[in-house]
């Protein structure tokens, strides 16, 4: 049970970053928009790529 779990939480992280990038293709690319769409991408696509750096450190 425990280790479905963990993989569970790593698919949802990735659902997740795959529904972030979705959204963010959806703002308008002016100045405000280039901006808000990098800081979006960054900190919803991070959670996953940090969640399998911090398994692989176990």
């Amino acid at each position: 049970m425990e280790n479905k779990k963990k993989f569970d939480l790593n698919e949802r992280f990735i659902s997740l970053a795959a529904l972030i990038i979705q959204y963010a293709e959806k703002i308008q690319r002016n100045e405000t928009g280039q901006y808000l769409y990098g800081q979006l991408l960054c900190s919803g696509t991070s959670p996953a790529l940090h969640y399998g750096e911090a398994l692989s450190a176990e």
